[in-house]
């Protein structure tokens, strides 16, 4: 049985009346926990999509990036995230049932944060209601509004991007701080390393946008400084 077949059967569960802290609480097994990731990911991206209201190629692209969907399964793919969409719970439901789980794990919180950034920002652009819902699930999420900003600035870029935001370093440091910094970063990034903390593929596969924001920052600080 494929994941995506299992959980399938655990949101048509939502559909038949039952509750999402009963379905969580069943997701207590390393496997299970990373079918609640994924069924978190989705959710939530389900709901930021109808928050404004449209559902863009970009965005399904973006998501495919995280998951890796093969072939064969993108209509079960497709179909879960249609029974999140169509859901009567809202998306608040959904996180706090999400912290809930993931109480004990900040880190997974904050990837589940940059999954949302990563869909939410593939069209190009990022607009207010994505801004409120992301603002809205952090806060559930108690994500620390300078780790949030951090979260943002390195997925929300433009030519004015903060480098420092970027990597959660102040202006005011030596440079050897900040490359010492920089190193633990990509460090805490590697998949080995996220695979030894238990993380699943999703989280792991938004390193790969992480590194890229952090490594283009490090560049920018280094030109400046070094020049």
């Amino acid at each position: 049985m494929s994941i995506w077949t299992k959980i399938i059967k655990v949101i048509e569960l939502l559909s038949k009346g039952e509750t999402l802290s009963s379905i969580f609480k069943k997701l207590k097994t390393p496997p299970e926990k990373t079918i609640g990731f994924t069924i978190a990911v989705i959710a939530l991206s389900a709901k930021m999509a109808k928050a404004d209201g449209l559902v863009k190629p970009e965005e399904v692209r973006a998501f495919k990036q995280i998951f890796h969907i093969p072939e064969s399964e993108e209509k079960n793919a497709s179909r879960v995230f249609n029974l999140a969409r169509q859901d009567v719970h809202g998306f608040k439901t959904y996180a706090k049932q999400i912290a809930k789980m993931l109480s004990s794990n900040k880190k997974m919180l904050e990837y589940l944060t940059e999954g949302l950034l990563h869909i939410a920002t593939s069209d190009g652009e990022y607009n207010s209601a994505e801004d409120l819902f992301v603002e809205e699930v952090a806060k559930i999420f108690a994500i620390e509004p300078s780790v949030l900003g951090t979260l943002k600035s390195r997925y929300i870029q433009s030519d004015e991007s903060n480098p420092y935001t970027v990597l959660g370093a102040s202006p005011s440091w030596t440079v050897e701080k900040i490359k010492s910094h920089w190193k633990t970063l990509v460090l805490e990034s590697h998949p080995d390393r996220l695979t030894a903390r238990g993380l699943p593929k999703e989280a792991i596969n938004l390193a790969n946008c992480r590194l890229v924001a952090i490594n283009k920052a490090w560049s920018k600080i280094k030109l400046t400084r070094y020049s």
